[in-house]
């Protein structure tokens, strides 16, 4: 069914291209041919036999004569006058008499005036100088009993009575650390520990169990002895 029909549109279209192209070329028709008119001229019999132009008029105007030069006048000089004016009349001017022998006014003699004296301004008394505060005087501390009384060293055989034992530092106890403190230290003779006299001697390691060690040892008590006696003691830090 598609071929008939697709042949039947194909012609179709060629035959439409076709009448487009004839109407193209076929030329236009031509116009029709005008139609001749011929008009006759009659002479009119009434008609001026001479049809020249008039003659041009001509007329003659005549115009006034020009007016005389006139001269300018002439000033005159050092002409004289015969009117007079007439002087006007001033009334007479009335002088006062004075008399001479008019007595004189007697003179007053006027104190000068007083001449101002500067006004008195208050003297400013001189602001009394600041007490100087009172310097804190410095007391002497007793010198400890070391140097006061002859010490006998003792070493490390006397015993404390009451010991109290150094606490653990946190820092060497989370690192594992272990050691021992050499501390020297002066008994007084009611068996205190003279708290100017801790010296640590020995430390192993460093800086990590004297504060302590100090600590610990200022708290003991010894017997009590006559007279000053030097000791030392040696702590040990161990891990349990």
């Amino acid at each position: 069914m598609r071929y008939p029909f697709g042949l039947l549109a194909g012609s179709s279209l060629a035959l439409l291209v076709f009448i487009l192209l004839a109407w193209l070329v076929v030329p236009p028709q031509a116009p029709k041919p005008l139609e001749e008119m011929t008009l006759s001229l009659t002479e009119l019999s009434d008609a001026p036999a001479d049809l020249s132009p008039p003659e041009p008029i001509t007329t003659q105007i005549s115009l006034p004569p020009p007016p005389p030069a006139v001269a300018p006048p002439a000033f005159a000089q050092n002409t004289d006058s015969m009117i007079t004016l007439p002087s006007p009349e001033l009334p007479p001017r009335e002088t006062p008499e004075v008399e001479l022998d008019a007595p004189l006014p007697e003179l007053i003699e006027t104190p000068p005036a007083p001449e101002p004296q500067p006004k008195l301004q208050p003297k400013l008394l001189p602001s009394p100088a600041p007490s100087a505060e009172p310097k804190p005087q410095l007391v002497a501390e007793p010198a400890p009993a070391s140097l006061r009384e002859p010490v006998v060293d003792v070493g490390s055989s006397v015993r404390p009575t009451r010991r109290v034992p150094p606490q653990y530092p946190s820092r060497a106890r989370r690192r594992g650390l272990e050691g021992h403190v050499v501390v020297q230290f002066v008994i007084r003779a009611d068996g205190s520990v003279d708290t100017g006299s801790l010296k640590v001697l020995e430390a192993r390691p460093r800086k990590v169990f004297e504060q302590v060690a100090r600590q610990a040892i200022a708290d003991w008590r010894f017997e009590p002895a006559r007279g000053l006696r030097r000791a030392r003691q040696r702590l040990e830090f161990k891990l349990r």
